[in-house]
């Protein structure tokens, strides 16, 4: 049975991410491992810095595991750290980037693997996009390949702040059976192991399916 799955919509480790307590209590971990690949080249150590203070606070430890490339996602070292993690957190910067550094890799099989296996995996902003198929590509609100972990669904973080412009074309293009959800700041979509789904945190989820205004009951309870 896979483990508990989280959709950030950024803003992770601050205030009003309620919803890492229980993620840590699902998973049992004593370290959550934090994989600053999207932000790559946008300072990715200021993400760790970020999270080891913020579980810190929580009572548990954080590292970062520097896979920023496609030759460390290819790295059997790395993709054996990541299998024996419990508690694996893909962090944002951009989904193009951590797309083509992780799409087939080991790391990326590692880390589905680990969450099939009962972990737990989180992802924030691009690390949330990317794991749907297809994604948004914020590029300009269309949609491309993600990473495939959880089909039928796309996500729409930092919602609150998504441009008319953009929500409107990746509405007006969103495949009918495609369910989109949009992800405040500080905010998680939820799924369980039982295949439910909820939301967590400071802000608000909306979904649409077929252009409609749907609850979280349409996300799909099963994943092939």
């Amino acid at each position: 049975m896979s483990g508990t799955l989280a959709l950030v919509g950024g803003g992770e480790f601050s205030d009003g991410c309620s919803f890492d307590v229980g993620l840590l209590e699902s998973s049992k971990a004593e370290e959550v491992l934090v994989l600053p690949t999207g932000a790559a080249y946008e300072h990715p150590h200021n993400l760790v810095e970020q999270a080891v203070s913020w579980f810190d606070r929580l009572g548990v430890k954080a590292r970062g595991l520097d896979v920023l490339s496609r030759p460390d996602a290819m790295d059997p070292a790395n993709a054996e750290v990541v299998a024996a993690s419990r508690f694996t957190y893909l962090v944002g910067g951009s989904p193009m980037h951590a797309k083509a550094v992780l799409m087939g890799s080991p790391v990326w099989l590692s880390m589905a693997a680990a969450w099939w296996g009962g972990g737990v995996l989180a992802g924030s902003s691009a690390g949330a996009m990317v794991m749907c198929n297809p994604m948004v590509d914020p590029r300009g609100g269309a949609f491309t390949i993600g990473l495939g972990l959880l089909p039928g669904v796309s996500v729409i973080p930092d919602h609150e702040n998504w441009s008319e412009d953009a929500s409107h074309r990746t509405m007006q293009i969103c495949p009918p059976d495609l369910v989109l959800a949009g992800i405040d700041q500080r905010t998680a979509l939820i799924r369980e192991p039982d295949g439910t789904w909820r939301a967590e945190g400071a802000g608000q989820v909306v979904a649409f399916k077929a252009g409609k205004a749907v609850d979280l009951a349409a996300l799909p309870s099963q994943l092939a």
